[in-house]
């Protein structure tokens, strides 16, 4: 259904899970007027005009938040960029329908096409959910995002926003900033889908690190750090990254760290787990880069040794799917791997809700609070009995527009 104006409505779940408390409230109404949540208790009526929305069977929560995702496919990093702008825009529906209201897309290989979604969304002109984009992943050269070195070897042409050197990631920062940053994102670390470095290689020196983080901060813009290994995730913290993205192959004493540190752990685990679980499938792994497969065989068994860490490491996690690696409408399964994984349901809802909307400096998301921004979900059942409920939203709302209703009365 097409989005709505917003208006003066009245939510009526069976339950609600606010952000606030430790489980749900039974017979609690909300009332949301234009883009802002008015009112919540048990005896709010309708008035005159006044929509009303029953979700009977339903638990309603604050939209979620997805801290890392990626709009602009990598595949089609030689395409035209207004093709990968359009092969984009379906993508920014699917969040919505899944019940992601806010998402922070953190980077394509070159071009700062997601600061485009952001306007047009923001502007009306596209229906998606709330963004803050850090434009394009920093990497050295030879590293994470370094795309095509066949390429830059042949003919000297670079896909990828390749950067080496103190003075010239600070440059590269305020380039970012130039573009409308909201997030600078580097590799601090290779990668599984990288065409030539590992995972646990180290893309940049300390130094660097520094440099960038520094520069970043004298713009009073947050740093997220792609990190896979102990090396990388521990210079990362050092330099002073609010947040680090994956951390897959890091130890209990490196996550131990992270949270001494105060950053926000944003651990990605349903992305490996996507791959780990089709090794041995030959067909999925057609038209698929032989060093991507590889490099998952390669590191498969510390991967799943290394999965229950986070939950136990005492880090502040958010959510991030790392979706655009696997199917965007997959993201839900995010929620149901952190479980898998340790956390408990309550907390696999916060690190998506509250704990991200702190990460992200959003002070008006992440929970159900008269004066905060009416992005408000219902998903058919109990997620914090069974996790797996984040799978089956039927209802969204963002900015006080409905933009899915299903099987609700109205």
């Amino acid at each position: 259904m097409p989005a709505e104006t917003p208006s003066d409505t009245l939510l009526c779940p069976k339950a609600l899970w606010d952000g606030h408390h430790d489980k749900p409230a039974t017979g609690v109404r909300v009332r949301t007027i234009g883009d802002c949540i008015a009112e919540i208790g048990t005896g709010l009526e309708p008035g005159p005009g006044t929509r009303v929305i029953e979700l009977p069977d339903h638990t309603l929560l604050p939209g979620f938040i997805d801290c890392h995702v990626h709009l602009i496919d990598d595949e089609l990093d030689t395409e035209p960029m207004g093709y990968q702008l359009l092969k984009a825009v379906p993508l920014l529906r699917t969040f919505l329908d899944h019940g992601f209201t806010t998402i922070r897309d953190l980077g394509s290989a070159d071009g700062a096409l997601n600061v485009a979604l952001r306007r047009a969304v923001e502007g009306g002109l596209l229906t998606g959910p709330r963004m803050l984009v850090a434009p394009n992943m920093l990497s050295a050269r030879g590293g994470h995002g370094d795309k095509t070195p066949a390429l830059a070897e042949r003919y000297g042409l670079e896909v990828g926003t390749v950067v080496d050197g103190a003075d010239e990631l600070r440059r590269q920062v305020r380039e970012q900033c130039r573009y409308g940053a909201d997030w600078i994102k580097f590799a601090a670390s290779g990668g599984f889908s990288s065409p030539v470095d590992d995972p646990l290689q180290v893309g940049y020196t300390q130094h660097e690190m520094d440099a960038l983080v520094s520069a970043a901060r004298d713009r009073d813009v947050p740093v997220a750090s792609h990190a896979f290994g102990d090396e990388a995730v521990r210079r990362a913290v050092r330099s002073g990254v609010r947040s680090i993205e994956h951390a897959c192959l890091a130890g209990a004493e490196t996550l131990a760290q992270v949270a001494e540190a105060g950053a926000f752990l944003v651990p990605t685990q349903y992305a490996q787990l996507y791959y780990l679980h089709r090794l041995d499938d030959d067909d999925f792994w057609q038209g698929k880069a032989d060093t991507l497969r590889s490099s998952y065989r390669r590191h498969a068994e510390a991967l799943r040794a290394h999965a229950h860490l986070p939950a136990a490491s005492g880090a502040r996690i958010a959510f991030g799917t790392d979706a655009g690696m696997f199917p965007h409408a997959e993201g839900w399964r995010e929620f149901a791997t952190l479980v898998e994984h340790g956390l408990s349901p309550l907390r696999a809802l916060r690190a998506a809700t509250v704990m991200a909307a702190e990460l992200l400096q959003q002070k008006r998301l992440g929970t159900i609070t008269v004066g905060h921004q009416a992005d408000i979900v219902a998903v058919s059942g109990d997620p914090l009995a069974d996790i797996t409920a984040t799978g089956r939203v039927t209802f969204v709302m963002s900015r006080g527009r409905v933009h899915r209703l299903l099987g609700a009365s109205d």
